[in-house]
């Protein structure tokens, strides 16, 4: 979309993510408009909406303007708000392969009204701060190119966790940032040992205090990843941490650790 903003390099700064477990009304709207900025018509959307929601189109309605689309944005305001976001997911199908890009004006669109979502490829993850987002796919790119899969797997899980809708794998995301942090420090160290007595073992594998933040963030991990208390579950935000975390500290052993070894 060619416009004058676009043009000269100008975008609004991104807003604090404060949408991410609902679908506000603006955000149904917008999701209208982008579909028709993106050369979807409203008999497009309203087949995909039945579809979804298992409804008849009514037959009454055949010109798009206004009949259709009014039937789309009643429709639209009857979704639950996780099924908002499985409509992003299944407009973003429809477009593949036309020449449209309607993940970039998507992103965009969160971007603007702080949602905390993302659309890579035609799926959706869960997007954090800049700072969240650098750790983490940075984070990602390194261990391939250093040779972990199994670490960057792990991490792309952890992400695929905090997505789930309509409630996120909080415990899971601990539990596999943790442990793509564990592959790495393995490999590195030659050992078979779990993170903690990694750590015990070689106390110069992170500069200090680091060593003993890490050191509270694996037992962290134990009540709250892999060993979970009755009524104490972790939150969102907590786990969020414990994935920005586990990419920064996984980038900087394999940016330190090139090849493996001490």
């Amino acid at each position: 979309m060619d416009t004058f903003s676009r043009r000269h390099g100008l975008n609004r700064p991104d807003a604090d993510i404060t949408v991410r477990y609902e679908a506000p009304d603006d955000l149904r709207h917008a999701v209208v408009a982008l579909a028709y900025q993106c050369g979807l018509k409203p008999t497009d959307l309203r087949r995909v909406l039945c579809s979804m929601l298992y409804r008849v189109p009514n037959r009454s309605n055949w010109s798009e303007f206004p009949n259709v689309d009014g039937e789309v944005r009643d429709l639209i305001s009857d979704c639950e708000w996780f099924e908002i976001y499985d409509l992003i997911e299944l407009l973003a199908q429809s477009c593949e392969g036309h020449g449209v890009d309607f993940a970039g004006e998507t992103n965009r669109m969160f971007r603007v009204m702080g949602v905390g979502w993302q659309l890579v490829g035609t799926s959706l993850e869960v997007r954090g701060s800049e700072a969240f987002e650098l750790a983490v796919k940075e984070g990602q790119r390194e261990l391939l190119q250093r040779g972990n899969h199994t670490a960057a797997s792990e991490l792309h899980e952890a992400i695929l966790d905090l997505s789930r809708r309509p409630n996120p794998e909080v415990s899971g995301a601990i539990q596999h940032a943790m442990a793509a942090l564990e592959c790495v420090a393995r490999d590195v160290c030659e050992s078979k040992d779990t993170l903690g007595d990694v750590l015990r073992k070689n106390p110069s594998l992170f500069p200090k205090p680091v060593d003993q933040l890490l050191d509270k963030a694996w037992g962290y991990t134990s009540n709250f990843g892999r060993h979970l208390m009755e009524g104490s579950p972790p939150a969102f935000d907590e786990a969020e941490l414990v994935v920005g975390l586990s990419g920064v500290l996984a980038r900087y052993l394999s940016r330190r650790f090139p090849k493996g070894g001490l």
